[in-house]
């Protein structure tokens, strides 16, 4: 284990020059983010730009979660189109990084802003008569703080759901969780109480749709499901809070 880990750290040390090199190459609309798997909440370990702004100690985004819940099971997610919450439009890859046993343990991350790219590309398709309707981006959570990524995840799945916590039936609510342990949500430390507090029910409660949701999975699977990695697995059902107080969206 512990040559593992020590290869892992070689690694991501001669991927840090690496970094600043590619964000040198492509200029000021590049950002590259390497990041540690191994620790979530603080998983980016070199930075260079600052297209998405994040800092060395931030958090992983949305896409970090997801490549995280696949486990060794993950693969490189090339130029895929998201968009920031200050809307601008960012073309990333995310190259996962493995150890020589093919543990996935981090990713090296480009993005670049192709905003200005993109409003010449639509003013050229109007000049030529070919506008039109595009399919929009999504926007993807990028910061330093785990728990605003978290939040963001919840919030859209609930708005895809069309409901809130307290419209949703027991089956609907499975499956909410069930969608945000694919995400990799739970493999987060704490995310499950923090999860409990926006939806205003118990970490017993929580726990208990968690497992429930996991069971279900591996039930069609016919007992060889994908359940997330996250520690959050290993809790103890309780109580089922069906109407709780103070749910929200």
């Amino acid at each position: 284990m512990e040559s593992r880990e020590s290869e892992q750290d070689v690694i991501l040390r001669a991927l840090t020059p690496v970094v600043d090199g590619i964000a040198a190459t492509f200029g000021p609309v590049c950002e590259v983010v390497l990041h540690d798997y191994r620790q979530p909440e603080r998983s980016v370990v070199a930075v260079a730009g600052s297209v998405t702004g994040r800092t060395v100690g931030g958090a992983m985004s949305e896409i970090g979660m997801r490549v995280l819940a696949r486990g060794d099971d993950a693969v490189d997610e090339l130029n895929y189109v998201t968009r920031t919450g200050a809307g601008r439009l960012v073309k990333s890859s995310t190259m996962v990084l493995r150890d020589s046993t093919g543990a996935v343990f981090g990713a090296l991350c480009v993005n670049v802003d192709v905003t200005e790219v993109d409003r010449v590309q639509g003013l050229l398709a109007a000049l030529a008569g070919a506008a039109g309707g595009r399919a929009e981006a999504p926007v993807t959570t990028f910061g330093d703080d785990i728990d605003s990524v978290v939040d963001a995840l919840l919030d859209d799945r609930l708005r895809r759901q069309g409901q809130t916590w307290a419209g949703l039936d027991r089956s609907r609510r499975l499956t909410l969780f069930r969608s945000l342990d694919e995400r990799g949500v739970f493999a987060v430390r704490r995310a499950i109480e923090q999860v409990a507090a926006r939806l205003g029910i118990s970490r017993a409660s929580a726990y208990s749709y968690l497992s429930q949701a996991r069971a279900t999975d591996e039930t069609a699977a016919g007992g060889t499901g994908t359940a997330g990695s996250g520690t959050a697995g290993t809790g103890t059902p309780g109580t089922d809070d069906d109407n709780p107080e103070g749910a929200h969206p």
